[in-house]
């Protein structure tokens, strides 16, 4: 494990936080900014600053030039992660275009394809959604039941996708349809793209609990595709999902652990405020989650060691996304242990906790989404450790 970066990673470094500095409003930094936005309000402010930055050179770090990205290292991903969160800058509004369409379309996507979206995603200019979970599907994706008939040179698709993420801002969704009559499981799918601003696509906001309607649910009702717009092959769409969501596994947890060292510092900060920092309790559960959080450090250092040296880490992905996800479950636990019967409520003397109060809700839901912890822990055992079934 290496815990250094090169000269040139620094000198990006350096660079990077020049203009995040000059570019970061103070009042972004302050807390419950954001949460007074209105949603779309949020969004657009979200997203102007990350079409700038993007135009800064300060946008899909590791991408080809060609591509309009900056053709950087692991090393200077993983500062860009490390550096934003640090300068509270904004959280990107295009999350599953950047992380997982763009390069897919990189590596299998036609060269009109390449043309047409991988550019205009990386400046905002069209805004991406995930359809993949259905309501009657649950976590197992291979039971979907949206569908695309063929009618000559497109697909006219009906069904429904839910927990779609920016669903009601998204301009397009790349989705799972089962293309094939008759065909089952994980045969006969194809991953379409399709315009959400046409006739037959209706998006729906799913109000939480925060208040916030960050998911959605979509609704196709004789939507039409072109076959052009099949990513990969047709039929062929499990290959191309798996493909997707392997480009995760690159991804080292140094911009989590940096977000999470962030919010332990302040929970901490409540528990001396509040004169609750000296109960030995509370002093215990805050010292085995600092020891957690160091642990997904040294992890996350790990794997950016192993990406770096061009290892391809497969399913110890999900080790990392095990991790991460139940170390932050974990200190948003005890952020409840240290404010006791005052957690439900939305400021105490001079303390607002609303901001606090979002991200201990947002953490219930981290061990769900993106595969469970009993998913990751299974792969884990059988395609990591050789554990029989």
């Amino acid at each position: 494990m290496d815990l250094t970066y090169t000269e040139a990673e620094e000198e990006f470094r350096r660079e990077l936080r020049t203009w995040l500095g000059a570019n970061i409003p103070d009042e972004w930094t302050r807390p419950g900014f954001w949460e007074a936005l209105g949603d779309d309000e949020s969004f657009r402010v979200r997203r102007d600053w990350e079409r700038d930055k993007a135009l800064a050179g300060f946008a899909g770090i590791e991408w080809p030039t060609e591509f309009g990205g900056r053709g950087g290292t692991p090393g200077m991903k993983a500062i860009y992660d490390e550096e934003t969160v640090r300068a509270h800058a904004p959280r990107t509004v295009n999350p599953l275009g950047l992380a997982f369409l763009a390069p897919t379309v990189m590596a299998i996507g036609s060269d009109a394809q390449k043309k047409e979206i991988v550019g205009p995603l990386l400046r905002n200019e069209v805004i991406w959604c995930q359809g993949f979970s259905e309501p009657g599907a649950g976590s197992d994706l291979a039971a979907l039941a949206t569908k695309g008939v063929r009618d000559g040179d497109d697909f006219v698709v009906n069904g429904q996708k839910v927990w779609t993420t920016n669903a009601v801002h998204g301009d397009k969704i790349f989705t799972m349809v089962r293309t094939e009559p008759g065909s089952q499981r994980h045969r006969g799918i194809s991953m379409l793209l399709i315009d959400m601003h046409q006739d037959g696509v209706d998006a729906r906001p799913l109000k939480q609990m925060s208040g916030a309607s960050e998911f959605g649910e979509v609704f196709f009702d004789d939507a039409r595709v072109a076959a052009t717009d099949v990513l990969g092959e047709i039929g062929d769409g499990w290959r191309t999902a798996m493909l997707l969501l392997s480009f995760e596994r690159g991804a080292s947890g140094i911009g989590q652990y940096t977000e999470f060292r962030r919010q332990y510092d302040e929970i901490v900060e409540v528990a001396r405020t509040l004169g609750r920092d000296t109960d030995p309790v509370i002093r215990g559960r805050l010292a085995k989650v600092l020891t957690e959080l160091e642990c997904l450090r040294l992890h996350a250092m790990h794997v950016l060691t192993q990406v770096e040296q061009g290892r391809d880490l497969g399913f110890e992905a999900s080790m990392t996304k095990l991790q991460w996800s139940e170390t932050f479950q974990d200190l948003w636990e005890v952020h409840d242990d240290v404010l006791g019967e005052d957690a439900t409520l939305d400021s105490l003397g001079d303390l607002d906790l609303r901001p606090l109060h979002a991200q201990a809700m947002w953490s219930r839901s981290v061990t769900i989404w993106g595969g469970s912890s009993q998913v990751q822990r299974t792969i884990t055992a059988e395609r990591v450790l050789g554990l029989p079934r």
